[in-house]
């Protein structure tokens, strides 16, 4: 009897062994084949793979070198040879270390806003476009010149509520035409605080420290924990002390003078939601703020206005998801898409609603004074939302009653990219050092003077005025840009149409990375 049941026991005992194994079978079978549906699905599915355009990645190695030139400070691993240390003594009147940064254009100047908007911009650029970056081994300098800029913030930052906006005097620093390398003139501080607040340049500079806290995030988590807590307390100094930092330093007006402060706040918002996923900038963009910030209406993204950036950046949320979300949230993060669409619906040429503010040649022309800003611009956004549609799935994009595809918005793209590498009336390259013909004139102190000439700041003018072409050629700098009617003069005396800035760098190296290849974009960057 007891051998009986022992052996009935050992029957029991194996049927079970060999049900685990087969329930353990089928799982592993329908892990596998959920694997192959998901691989099948995502290939059939993902954006085809295209070679790397070499006329992109040739513009883009030259773009970001005039990153490089623009540098301030005791120059590491510099690559530019007709350039040296210079401002070493920036910040010293407020006991800082100013002496990184970028100068913003042909100048000595470093102005805070346009500086902050560089190191935004150059931040979502590489977050979109990284991987293409690396592809064609352009990540490292990109990253290099956004640190350069961020480190720079970092000490113009060095209590909750005071920034340090501006190293310089404008008005002494045009009276000179000399290098940086040898300049010697008072370089006095400008800063922001309670008592003369400035939301939109807090604002920006806190947009820039979030974005930038992203590109870092898996780099160096602890210089991106640092980025990221200085960001939150400028957007608290930039919301709780509002006031235009024009009206608190009035002599900006004559250089960056700002149009509003309320697009900066709802930029600034939107980057602490992508860098934090705290629900409470979501609510700030959305609920909060949204109504009475977000002006609806179609505007040219710029340093000076960063609604339609806002739009296409809070689009990404819709499209790709947010973690929580309420109804609200929701229903504005539509109207936020919604106006984006009508911004891409306005670039596209063939559309019922495209701007007619375009040249005979098919460029965005809005501002005589830097025009090539809000085609550039214009374009980085397009092939963004190009992308974002792609990546998304999302097939179609209604203008009135016209369908268009992500292709439609790339071409667009594509279209303003050449026109500024040489496809105009002018046949010139706008991106100086770009194929054959360039302006060799341009309106820039170190390109224009000889790295060997013993002149100083007054008798520095006769290079201004040379008949010459700049010894030094400003390798990667987008020059202002044609008139309306697309000529260009080439001459340094031409100062709107042929100084170059930083933040033009920006937005050309992020639209130059976003046409290297046709690929999909992260659905989050974190």
């Amino acid at each position: 009897m007891g051998g009986k049941d022992a052996e009935a026991s050992k029957s029991r005992g194996l049927f079970w062994w060999l049900l685990v194994l087969l329930i353990g079978a089928l799982v592993v079978t329908t892990a596998v084949l959920t694997i192959l549906r998901d691989f099948h699905y995502f290939k059939k599915n993902r954006a085809p793979p295209h070679p790397i355009n070499k006329n992109y990645t040739d513009a883009l190695e030259i773009a970001l070198q005039f990153l490089d030139i623009q540098k301030s400070g005791k120059l590491v691993d510099n690559r530019i040879s007709w350039r040296g240390d210079s401002g070493l003594q920036d910040g010293n009147e407020g006991n800082l270390d100013l002496s990184k940064g970028m100068y913003d254009a042909g100048d000595a100047m470093k102005f805070g806003f346009p500086m902050a908007f560089t190191a935004t911009v150059l931040s979502w650029a590489i977050l979109e476009y990284g991987d293409q970056m690396s592809a064609v081994k352009q990540l490292g300098y990109a990253q290099n010149s956004l640190r350069w800029i961020t480190d720079y913030l970092i000490n113009a930052h060095p209590s909750e509520n005071v920034l340090y906006i501006q190293v310089g005097d404008p008005e002494l620093d045009h009276k000179c035409w000399e290098r940086p390398e040898i300049m010697s003139e008072k370089r006095p501080l400008i800063q922001v605080n309670t008592s003369f607040p400035g939301t939109e340049v807090a604002a920006e500079t806190a947009a820039a420290m979030a974005s930038a806290s992203l590109v870092f995030k898996n780099i160096d988590p602890a210089y991106s924990d640092s980025l990221l807590k200085q960001a939150q307390q400028l957007f608290t100094f930039a919301d709780t002390y509002r006031g235009s930092y024009s009206n608190s330093v009035p002599q900006v007006q004559k250089f960056y003078n700002s149009t509003g402060y309320g697009d900066e706040l709802l930029w600034a918002a939107s980057w602490l939601y992508h860098a934090t996923q705290d629900e409470s900038y979501l609510r700030y963009v959305t609920v909060l703020k949204g109504q009475g910030f977000a002006n609806w209406e179609i505007t040219w993204f710029s340093w000076d206005d960063k609604l339609a950036g806002t739009q296409v950046l809070m689009s990404r949320i819709n499209f790709f998801g947010a973690k929580e979300m309420s109804t609200v949230e929701n229903l504005y993060l539509q109207k936020y898409r919604k106006a984006a669409e009508a911004v891409m619906c306005g670039l596209l040429p063939d559309s019922p609603t495209a701007t007619s503010r375009r040249t005979d040649g098919g460029l965005i022309w809005i501002t005589e004074w830097n025009s090539l800003q809000h085609p550039v611009a214009s374009a980085f956004l397009a092939i963004l939302y190009s992308d974002y549609m792609l990546t998304s799935q999302t097939e179609t994009l209604y203008c009135s009653g016209n369908s268009y595809k992500p292709d439609d918005l790339r071409k667009f793209a594509i279209s303003q990219a050449d026109y500024v590498l040489g496809a105009n009336p002018m046949k010139i390259s706008y991106l100086v050092g770009y194929g054959s013909s360039y302006p060799k004139y341009v309106h820039h102190r170190g390109s224009s003077i000889p790295v060997d000439a013993d002149t100083g700041c007054k008798d520095g003018f006769k290079w201004l005025y040379s008949d010459n072409p700049n010894p030094n050629i400003a390798v990667g700098a987008l020059v202002g840009g044609p008139s309306l009617n697309e000529s260009y003069s080439d001459t340094r005396i031409n100062v709107m149409q042929s100084e170059p800035s930083t933040y033009n760098s920006a937005l050309i190296v992020g639209l130059l990375s976003g046409l290297l290849t046709t690929s999909s974009v992260a659905k989050s960057y974190t």
